[in-house]
């Protein structure tokens, strides 16, 4: 009975490494995609000199307390209201769902908005999108927040990846217009995962 205890324990074991170490390659990919994305000339927000020196973004390291399984429940009786941003444009988005969870032992809460053109396109249906601000913000990541996408899930959970959180395209150009995170998505406490701020080369 104890050797099948003993076995059963380190079964658990085992099985938690793998799934960390499957979580890292999965936000290093993502990492490396990014990356990628900015270096291409067409599509890249950074300037023509960023570009020309551009070497990668600085990440925070990996770490998969940053990764954390979240309740989504849906809000129902919501209108589309108008998301300010950085510049005169006023997208629609609507307040789609709550998002909790537990990170270092206490539990936060963030919410999750679609965005009301975009979801006219059959290839974001079921995007949506999380802006949020947090204590590292001005410190060692933009000041002005960052983001996280998600896709709607089909149960009442969802896998949140802030090793995933990216910059908004205004903190390296002032020529786009970027939404600014509504204060009901402020994070009291310091997200040190996902993209930092600046030094790109």
């Amino acid at each position: 009975m104890r050797y099948a205890h003993l076995l059963g324990l380190l079964f658990l074991s085992f099985f938690s490494v793998a799934q960390s170490s499957k979580q890292i390659d999965s936000a290093l990919a993502y990492q490396r995609q990014l990356d990628l994305s900015y270096s291409d000339c067409e599509d890249s927000p950074l300037t023509e000199d960023d570009l020309e020196h551009f070497k990668g973004l600085p990440f925070f390291k990996v770490d998969t307390n940053y990764i954390v399984k979240a309740k989504f429940e849906k809000i129902e009786g919501q209108k589309p209201f108008v998301m300010p941003t950085t510049t005169e444009r006023k997208p629609l988005y609507l307040k789609y769902a709550k998002l909790s969870f537990k990170l270092k032992d206490s539990i936060y809460a963030l919410y999750a908005y679609q965005n009301q053109q975009l979801v006219q396109d059959s290839a974001y249906v079921d995007y949506l999108f999380l802006p949020f601000t947090d204590r590292s913000n001005g410190v060692s990541s933009y000041r002005g927040g960052r983001y996280l996408d998600v896709r709607i899930p089909k149960k009442d959970s969802l896998i949140l990846d802030f090793n995933r959180a990216y910059n908004p395209y205004c903190a390296y150009n002032p020529k786009y217009s970027c939404p600014i995170p509504p204060e009901e998505n402020d994070l009291p406490v310091a997200i040190n995962a996902g993209v930092k701020y600046r030094m790109l080369y």
